[in-house]
């Protein structure tokens, strides 16, 4: 043994020290990939490497967006396409969240439902488009729907797997105290499984926005698609461009939503990564 109790060949553990970060520096670093983006888009641009026919440049860009706002074109097409996606999205987020829970907390839900829903879920929603226009026209009601068949599934899988993770001793205690199935579910069930709640809502929000450019591109007359369908026509890329970033910025907004309702909800988690 050496001076430091140490056996020879073995080094002292050096436990590693975290910096906690501040949330400003954390947003500046977040928000250096999207600058290097633009500046590279910029800088193409104006060398001549990406020429207007190919993809405007961020100055017509934004020339567009003040164009689209100023004739109310944008900020129609904004509600038209987010009433779409809030709906779609509830209607997918309330059935996931139902079947999630019948077949995670009861067995008689499990054998009757699961194996159909896993079959439904392996078929991709765009292959549904098709059939949703045959069935419901070309009207709101299938670009609505279609979203809602796309949401539903990410719910169901992460509400059936979290219902499944609850600790059974806790839920058999709750029981012996008599506690009924209802204000079990909603007492025990739902807390427990709240990550896998949120986690699911995350990937549907994203899928609600996915399934909402699939949707718009049903003979839609208003919308962002509809923005999209006529700037081709017309070769504007400059508006192509606005309407792509359009569907971006709903992407990341509704990712951010959920961050931040996992930090309200849960606070006692520490977000992956955050003090490395």
């Amino acid at each position: 043994m050496s001076d430091t109790g140490l056996h020879p060949g073995l080094v002292r553990p050096r436990p590693q020290r975290r910096r906690a970060r501040s949330r400003t520096y954390s947003a500046t670093v977040r928000t250096l990939g999207p600058l290097a983006l633009l500046v590279l888009w910029w800088a193409a641009s104006a060398t001549g490497l990406l020429t207007p026919d190919v993809l405007a440049s961020p100055a017509e860009v934004l020339r567009a967006v003040g164009e689209l706002w100023g004739n109310g074109q944008l900020p129609d097409a904004l509600t038209t396409s987010l009433t779409r996606s809030a709906l779609g999205l509830l209607i997918g987020l309330a059935a996931g969240l139902v079947l999630g829970i019948t077949t995670g907390f009861t067995r008689l839900g499990d054998e009757l439902l699961d194996s159909s829903i896993q079959t439904l879920r392996t078929i991709p929603f765009l292959s549904l488009v098709p059939l949703f226009m045959v069935w419901f026209g070309i009207n709101e009601t299938a670009k609505i729907l279609l979203i809602a068949v796309a949401t539903t599934f990410p719910m169901y899988v992460s509400t059936s797997s979290g219902v499944r993770n609850t600790d059974p001793e806790l839920i058999e205690a709750m029981r012996s105290f008599g506690m009924g199935r209802l204000a079990l579910v909603r007492e025990v069930v739902l807390p427990g499984a709240l990550p896998s709640l949120l986690a699911g809502l995350r990937l549907s929000m994203t899928l609600s926005v996915i399934a909402l450019i699939a949707a718009e591109e049903i003979n839609a007359t208003a919308g962002i698609g509809y923005l999209m369908s006529q700037a081709q026509s017309y070769a504007r890329t400059d508006i192509l461009a606005v309407c792509i970033l359009v569907y971006g910025l709903l992407g990341l907004t509704a990712d951010v939503v959920v961050r931040l309702l996992e930090r309200l909800l849960m606070p006692w988690r520490t977000p992956q990564g955050a003090t490395r």
